[in-house]
């Protein structure tokens, strides 16, 4: 029975489907997707809270441009730099591929700087409780993407849930492709488990008004640490990871945690303060 489980195969196609020229991509539609579903729970958490009706639209416009942007620039940066020097017009060129995570995150954090000083005249860490209220869905769903793309998946593994993605070894007989971990399905588990502990908080223990930044500290802790510990089952993302003891992804993980702890912290010490 193990060895009929250790034969899990993935192969599905990454195109979900062409009209003429153009091709659209199963990690597209989840990318769109769970923007949209985040932008729909924000909008009721805006409307809840008696907050102007065009809040929810401002923030998906300048956080989608913010997390792109983001993303692109340090999978350049930091995963890539080698190539990109040399291809400088290729960076525009996000189609292609390569996103980074933790740049997305960053570009998320100077658009909701902006939305919270020009547009919403509110602290950031209002801002940031509510989105990361709701970022956990669009989290899922880009790991299910990248899922459909048969990327960023991990070691080989014996486990019985270990998947063989076909599409990266066309040349190979299925019988020789190595098992590995579905990492994409495990931070996709993670951070759906995220999304509903964030609503939870939100909606039923009324953390946006009892603790100021608390949840967006519970974010970053939630996301970073985990990420922090699933690097070390995933594939390195490039050759010069294969030397390092931690990770491009685990490094840049750090200062993420740290921030976030600061934001747990510093929301319990305002609550006591306060009371």
């Amino acid at each position: 029975m193990n060895n009929l489980l250790l034969s899990i195969t993935w192969n599905v196609d990454p195109v979900a489907f062409s009209a003429g020229p153009i091709s659209v991509r199963w990690y597209g539609l989840f990318f769109a997707l769970g923007f949209l579903l985040a932008v729909y729970m924000l909008g009721k958490m805006f409307k809840a809270e008696k907050c102007p009706d065009d809040w929810a639209d401002k923030t998906f416009l300048y956080i989608i441009l913010g997390v792109v942007i983001g993303a692109r620039l340090a999978h350049v940066i930091f995963y890539d730099w080698a190539y990109y020097k040399d291809h400088l017009l290729e960076i525009l060129m996000i189609w292609h591929g390569g996103l980074a995570s933790h740049g997305g995150v960053l570009g998320g954090i100077i658009a909701m700087i902006y939305l919270s000083k020009k547009v919403m005249k509110k602290p950031l860490l209002w801002l940031g409780d509510r989105v990361f209220a709701v970022a956990g869905i669009t989290a899922t769903l880009i790991r299910l993407g990248n899922l459909m793309n048969s990327e960023i998946y991990g070691h080989e593994t014996t486990l019985p849930w270990a998947v063989k993605f076909l599409r990266n070894y066309p040349s190979i007989p299925e019988e020789l492709i190595p098992a590995c971990h579905p990492t994409q399905i495990y931070e996709a588990l993670a951070y759906f488990c995220m999304f509903l502990f964030m609503m939870f908080l939100y909606w039923k223990k009324d953390f946006g008004k009892k603790y100021t930044g608390m949840l967006f500290g519970i974010g970053f802790l939630w996301v970073f640490v985990f990420r922090f510990f699933i690097e070390f089952i995933k594939n390195d993302q490039s050759d010069f990871e294969a030397d390092m003891i931690l990770n491009m992804g685990q490094l840049l993980s750090i200062p993420f945690i740290i921030y976030g702890i600061y934001l747990v912290i510093k929301a319990v010490r305002d609550k006591k303060v306060c009371n």
